[in-house]
């Protein structure tokens, strides 16, 4: 998918000094196109899906230590709200879930009744070994050995626990993998 620039933009890249690194093409080019036409054209499925993963409403399922490293993520230090993402207390205004810590048998039902009252679309990202797959406890006869074996998962943050960049980093991903697959036919 190609970028059109405006014959004046290439022939100030030669003249004038154009700094590829202060001027952008494609931002350029829709500045041009908004000063000519005053609205710029985009297929539909493409702006929902920049919506979506620019507003990121994340429901805490906070089981165990894991929880710490979510809540430090949200803290001014990594600020997650500056990639759209804020937290929900309640899983109606959410489309994200945060799976944090070990998943006991007794909590298993609330986790996926708490999934089940989250509107379409809705992600999953399970944070930290335990999470993950049981992770220390994973023989203990009262442990999960995987949310992925209650509720779908998207994306999987590796750890004991896991830093805060990695949940953002696992953050991100999801990001990316909303963009790739859509969001109309998901």
């Amino acid at each position: 998918m190609g970028v059109i620039v405006p014959a004046g933009a290439a022939a100030r890249s030669s003249v004038e000094g154009y700094d590829p690194k202060v001027h952008d093409r494609f931002f350029e080019a829709v500045n041009y196109e908004l000063g000519e036409k005053g609205f710029v054209t985009a297929p539909l499925d493409d702006v929902i899906t920049w919506a979506r993963t620019g507003s990121l409403m994340w429901m805490t399922f906070g089981l165990a230590c894991c929880a710490v490293e979510m809540m430090q993520a949200s803290m001014p230090r990594f600020d997650m709200e500056r990639f759209g993402m804020a937290p929900r207390a309640s899983p109606r205004q959410s489309d994200l879930m945060i799976v944090a810590g070990t998943l006991t048998n007794k909590m298993a039902p609330a986790l996926r009744k708490v999934y089940d009252q989250m509107p379409d679309p809705r992600y999953v990202l399970s944070m930290g070994s335990c999470a993950n797959g049981g992770g220390y406890y994973h023989y203990s006869y009262s442990v999960v050995r995987g949310c992925d074996r209650v509720v779908p998962v998207d994306v999987y943050v590796p750890g004991c626990p896991p830093t805060a960049e990695a949940l953002l980093y696992g953050l991100l991903q999801l990001q990316k993998k909303i963009r790739r697959t859509g969001t109309i036919a998901r």
